[in-house]
């Protein structure tokens, strides 16, 4: 079995607008990814993810990209312990 883990991450750029969360839900869930996607106040965009470690390094990859619309500038990572608290992976309004 592949090793499992978490991670918070925190896109800074021109995120919002831009259809990011619905690039980042999109990868993420044809990842096979659990966790979340959500605006943050000041612009950001807040991402917490579980899964196999090589698949979340793949969403991380997507993050730095973005989507054609966007700009990323930055993607502030925390890695921690796979927790299992997600059920799927969706985009927080």
């Amino acid at each position: 079995m592949s090793e499992q883990a978490s991670f918070i991450a925190v896109v800074h750029g021109r995120v919002q607008g831009v259809y990011f969360r619905a690039f980042v839900r999109d990868h993420a869930i044809a990842l096979g990814l659990t966790g979340y996607v959500e605006n943050r106040y000041g612009g950001s965009v807040e991402v917490r993810a579980e899964g196999e470690k090589g698949k979340l390094e793949e969403l991380l990859d997507y993050l730095r990209t973005g989507p054609s619309r966007a700009r990323v500038d930055r993607v502030d990572v925390e890695w921690s312990d796979f927790k299992g608290r997600f059920q799927d992976f969706s985009v927080n309004y």
